[in-house]
């Protein structure tokens, strides 16, 4: 691409940077959507939730939006990853790893989020199979099955009680200390959650399908399914790079309109919400596109007045 001045620079391609896209392709903005091709979901083989699109693969899903968005020429694809940013509202300089150089008046980080591998042997094998960590998106295709539920804490009180609307059939494995009080052990207890509180020794499979987890103290817990809670960190980190406020959990801080703290940089998707579902991201996605284009409109007007 030219070193042309594109309007917004657009970090990210996943279902919100490419609903971004194409909101600001149909504003005649001149757009780059730079990603690298690695989403978080592609151990994933289908997407769920996402209307008229439901069980779509993400690959799929990527594939039909990038055709959808190129009737509208002003938005380009860049198949590479960013790794520098520098600059103030109204030209922003990235820089890629293939050595390409843009410059933008707006910047979107579309960058998501990433999981932190645990440290459990064979949870490899079953993750996006067997094993997930949103009940909205792949609780359906497990209902009424025993499965595990491995988190602890405050994280375990808010999974429980939403994994019982797909099945009552559900054990915790806390995998070390359980961090619950008395009274949310009792809960469990009263709810007739079996909870084990020693560490997993390894996740026994077939093909993906999980068969046991089996703890090291000998407990062997048969299952169909797992469900759970990983460590997140942000997709990208140019978004603290550029100074963005970012949150303990590696959240992109932003107001209601998807801005961050630093004049003319915005962020939406997985990387600013809890809603960590693909029709939620392209929401957020959308929204954010709509509130940059205005700004961009307001700016050049003001500029003619």
């Amino acid at each position: 691409m030219d070193k042309k001045l594109l309007d917004v620079a657009i970090i990210g391609g996943g279902p919100s940077g490419l609903s971004a896209a194409l909101v600001l392709g149909r504003a005649r903005k001149h757009v780059a959507v730079i990603d690298e091709g690695r989403p978080r979901n592609a151990v994933t083989h289908e997407t769920h939730g996402f209307l008229t699109r439901d069980g779509i693969s993400p690959g799929e899903f990527r594939r039909i939006a990038k055709e959808e968005i190129g009737a509208y020429p002003s938005v380009s694809f860049v198949p590479d990853m960013a790794v520098s940013i520098a600059g103030i509202d109204g030209r922003f300089q990235i820089e890629t790893e293939q050595g390409q150089t843009f410059a933008s008046k707006k910047v979107l980080f579309t960058v998501g989020m990433k999981d932190r591998p645990l440290d459990i042997p064979g949870l490899a094998e079953v993750y996006g199979k067997s094993a997930f960590v949103c009940p909205y998106c792949d609780g359906w295709e497990l209902r009424d099955q025993p499965l595990v539920i491995i988190t602890k804490g405050a994280e375990l009180m808010h999974f429980a009680p939403l994994i019982s609307g797909w099945t009552n059939r559900f054990t915790v494995c806390t995998n070390g200390p359980d961090e619950l009080t008395d009274a949310e052990r009792e809960e469990l207890q009263r709810n007739q959650v079996p909870l084990f509180d020693s560490p997993i020794r390894h996740i026994d499979s077939s093909d993906g399908i999980v068969r046991q987890v089996v703890l090291k103290d000998g407990t062997i817990v048969p299952c169909r399914g797992i469900f759970f809670k990983p460590e997140l960190v942000t997709g990208s980190d140019l978004p603290r790079a550029i100074g963005c406020q970012i949150t303990e959990t590696g959240a992109v801080v932003v107001d209601e309109f998807g801005k961050t703290n630093v004049p003319g940089v915005y962020s939406a998707g997985d990387a600013t919400s809890r809603l960590h579902q693909a029709i939620a991201a392209a929401s957020l996605g959308s929204f954010a596109a709509a509130v940059i284009n205005n700004e961009l409109n307001t700016e050049a007007w003001g500029r003619n007045g």
